[in-house]
């Protein structure tokens, strides 16, 4: 079914490799791994997850295992490709020495960047942003909510989520197309389990994110996040004083 489209990209990556899109290149290499799928979708992933080629070539097995559609052999291959890109452009030694980027939990400036990640959307989705020792996004990962009209994602999915990912921080945020950024008493469910999950990984829940269409709601910011992590512990309900 593919085979035709197959054969077209490999013809425009002989004539114009320039004219390749970093998606498309990414999807032509995995012609090579993925024989009988239709690579693109896997591509998109890789640059959304990562936001940006450059990013993805600093991936590791573990977040490549967290792209839908990739499996182990894949990430292997992947995996390979960005110690030969870091090797031949020097990167390790250039990531050592940059600047370290701004850092991104700041509920105002990393809030800047969601309404537009979620307008095209009609129903609910939920991210989750895995941050770095530095407070940077070291990647992203998009979820369905398992229903239309709510942000629902099976707490086990999460966890094996996190636990692959291991990151030093997550933010989580999802939409509420045409409706109030206002929490839902499922919101506050789900937004505690974010909180216990992390605790029982040893990961710092940074903020969970709503976004409206009056705007942007911050369990951090509102002081709500605070308030669950009071309430809401693992030594609370083991019975067991902070």
């Amino acid at each position: 079914m593919h085979e035709g489209h197959r054969q077209r990209m490999i013809e425009r990556l002989r004539s114009d490799p320039n004219g390749l899109k970093d998606h498309e290149i990414l999807e032509v290499l995995l012609f090579y791994t993925i024989p009988r799928r239709n690579t693109n979708p896997i591509a998109h992933a890789l640059i959304e997850g990562f936001g940006s080629l450059d990013a993805v070539m600093r991936g590791t097995y573990d977040q490549f295992l967290a792209i839908e559609g990739i499996g182990p052999f894949t990430a292997n291959f992947l995996v390979g490709l960005t110690r030969l890109y870091s090797r031949l452009m020097g990167l390790d030694v250039y990531i050592e020495e940059a600047e370290p980027e701004p850092e991104v939990f700041n509920a105002r400036e990393f809030s800047k960047h969601l309404p537009e990640r979620f307008h095209e959307e009609e129903t609910e989705c939920i991210e989750f942003y895995c941050i770095d020792e530095c407070g940077r996004v070291a990647f992203t990962k998009r979820i369905q909510s398992n229903e239309e009209d709510r942000a629902v994602v099976a707490a086990e999915l999460i966890g094996d989520f996190v636990a692959m990912q291991h990151p030093h921080g997550l933010i989580a945020a999802h939409n509420h197309p045409g409706a109030s950024s206002l929490p839902s008493s499922s919101d506050d469910l789900f937004t505690v389990r974010l909180c216990l999950l992390c605790e029982l990984h040893g990961v710092r829940f940074y903020d969970h994110f709503i976004v409206g269409k009056d705007g942007l709601f911050s369990y951090y910011s509102s002081g709500k996040l605070e308030d669950m992590r009071h309430t809401y512990n693992i030594d609370a309900i083991l019975g067991e004083e902070k």
